[in-house]
C-alpha cells in the first residue's frame, strides 16, 4: 500500500492496465531498463546466480535486504545479484517490467495484487516451494498468498499496521487524551490546532499519493465497514453511492486540520514533522520508524487504532499490509530462485531482516519476536485483536483503476474539500473500463 510498502512505502502507486499502454511504455523504461541490464550481461543464466528485483531502494530496506541475501548466500553457495529500484518507479512500472525481461524473484504485496498478476500468467506458481516452507505460515497467511486458481504466487516475509501514531510526550506535555469516537477526535485536532500544532502530518506530493489511502480506507471501514469497503475494492458497487458520499462527508470534516502544503510534501516529511512534535498526530503505517534513529524517540512513539465512527463496526478492522516476493513467469536460474524463495520464506530470513529493519512485524510463525520493541509488540497484538484485515486500496482493488482514476482523483479532491459529488461522479464514470459484470 502500502509499505504498505511503504517500504511500506508499501503502498504506492500500483502498475497500470492496457487503458493506459501509453503511460506503460514511458514508465517501464524505468525499471525494464536497469533490469535488463541486470539479467542481459549473462548473469540472469548463471546457475549460480539469482537475480532479484527489489523495490527496498530506502535506506533502511535496502539494508535489511542486503543481510538477507548475504545470509541466503552464505547458506546455498548461490550469489544474488540485486536489481534495486526506487519504490514509486517499481509500483508504476511493474507491468511492463513483468512482460519485459524480470528478474527471477521479485518483491511484491499480498491477495489481490498478487492474484492480478496471476490471472494475466505474468509470475510463476510455486506450489512445491510451499510444500516446504507451509508449515511456517498461519491459514490467513495462505489465504494471502494464493492465485484464485489455488495454487501459491507469494512468499510473505512481513506485515504492519496502519494507525494513528503520536508522540507519548507531546500528549503528556499537553494533556491530550487518547479518542475512542470520531467526534472526540476531531475535537482533539481542533484543540492541537488552537495550540499552534499541525493536527494531522499529512504528505502526499510527487510519488506519494498512495498515502491518502490510509484515512480514506479508515474512513470507510469505520463508517461503512469491511464488506463494503472490499465491494468497493473490486468495483461491485457504484462509487456514488450515498455510502461513499459518506466517506468524504466525513473526510471534508478533517481536512481545516491537515498540515499546510501537503500537496507538495513527501510523507517522509510528513512523519518528521510528527518526530519533531510539529504534528500532533498521522494516519500512517508503522513503517513511521524508519526515519528514527534515536532510540528514546523510537521509544515515545505510540499509536491508537483509528477512532470508531458507527458502532455497528466499531473498530474491527485493521489495515495491515503484507509485503512478500513473487517468482517471475520465465526465470533464468528456476531452481535457483526457487531455493532463493524457500530461504526467504524460513524464520531465518525474517529475522536476518528484521534485525535491520524494526518497522515491519514477521508473518512467519516460528520466528522469534523476543526482539520486538514496544511498539511492533503492540503492533502484533492490533493485528492479532481484529476481526477484519484489509491489504490497502491499492492492493485490494485494480491497480490501473486505483492509480490512474481514484488517485488522482482524492488528491484533487482534497485540494479542494467540496461536497464531492463530482470526483465521484468522474471515478464511477471509469470504472467499467476495469470491471467487468
Amino acid at each position: 500500500m502500502t509499505q504498505q510498502s511503504r517500504t511500506p512505502l508499501a503502498a504506492r502507486g500500483p502498475g497500470r492496465r492496457r487503458v493506459v499502454g501509453s503511460v506503460l511504455a514511458i514508465g517501464g523504461a524505468a525499471l525494464a531498463a536497469p533490469a535488463l541490464t541486470a539479467c542481459g550481461g549473462g548473469a540472469g543464466s548463471d546457475p549460480k546466480t539469482v537475480t532479484f528485483g527489489s523495490n527496498g531502494a530506502d535506506a533502511t530496506p535496502k539494508s535489511a535486504y542486503a543481510a538477507v541475501t548475504q545470509a541466503f548466500t552464505k547458506d546455498s553457495g548461490l550469489k544474488v545479484k540485486t536489481n534495486t529500484v526506487d519504490h514509486d518507479t517499481f509500483q508504476k512500472s511493474i507491468t511492463s517490467y513483468l512482460q519485459g525481461t524480470p528478474d527471477d524473484v521479485f518483491t511484491w504485496f499480498a491477495g489481490y495484487r498478487m492474484q492480478y498478476f496471476a490471472k494475466k500468467r505474468l509470475c510463476s506458481p510455486i506450489d512445491d516451494v510451499w510444500e516446504k516452507i507451509g508449515g511456517n505460515f498461519s491459514e490467513a497467511t495462505k489465504q494471502l498468498s494464493r492465485g484464485e486458481d489455488g495454487k501459491y504466487y507469494f512468499v510473505p516475509l512481513y506485515n504492519y499496521p496502519w494507525a494513528v501514531f503520536y508522540r507519548k510526550s507531546l500528549f503528556q506535555e499537553r494533556g491530550y487524551r487518547i479518542p475512542q469516537k470520531w467526534d472526540e477526535f476531531v475535537a482533539l485536532a481542533r484543540r492541537m490546532k488552537r495550540d499552534g500544532l499541525s493536527p494531522i502530518a499529512s504528505g502526499y506530493g510527487g510519488g506519494d499519493s498512495w498515502s491518502v489511502l490510509g484515512a480514506f480506507d479508515y474512513l470507510n471501514l469505520r463508517a461503512n465497514g469491511y464488506d463494503f469497503h472490499t465491494q468497493l475494492m473490486r468495483g461491485q458497487v457504484s462509487w456514488t453511492d450515498r455510502r461513499t458520499a459518506r466517506i468524504l462527508d466525513l473526510w471534508r470534516e478533517l481536512t481545516p486540520y491537515y498540515q499546510s502544503g501537503a500537496g507538495g510534501r513527501s510523507w517522509q516529511d510528513a512523519a518528521q514533522s510528527l518526530i519533531d512534535k510539529k504534528s500532533g498526530m498521522a494516519v500512517i503505517g508503522l513503517f513511521v520508524g524508519q526515519q528514527i534513529t534515536d532510540e528514546k524517540i523510537r521509544a515515545d512513539i505510540d499509536f491508537f487504532p483509528f477512532p470508531e465512527i458507527d458502532g455497528t463496526h466499531g473498530q474491527d478492522a485493521v489495515e495491515a499490509p503484507t509485503d512478500g516476493f513473487m517468482l517471475s513467469r520465465r526465470p533464468k536460474n528456476e531452481d535457483g530462485a526457487k531455493k532463493f524463495l524457500e530461504f526467504l520464506g524460513s524464520a531465518r530470513a525474517e529475522q536476518q531482516y528484521m534485525g535491520v529493519d524494526p518497522s515491519n512485524l514477521a508473518v512467519n510463525e516460528q520466528a522469534s519476536t523476543s526482539s520486538y520493541n514496544a511498539l511492533q509488540k503492540k503492533s502484533a497484538e492490533l493485528i492479532a485483536s481484529a476481526k477484519h484485515i484489509s491489504q490497502f486500496a491499492d492492493r485490494d482493488s485494480d491497480p490501473g483503476f486505483v492509480s490512474t482514476v481514484v488517485l488522482p482523483g482524492l488528491t484533487q479532491w482534497l485540494g479542494h474539500p467540496d461536497d464531492g459529488a463530482d470526483t465521484l461522479k468522474k471515478i464511477e464514470s471509469q470504472r467499467a473500463r476495469f470491471f467487468t459484470a
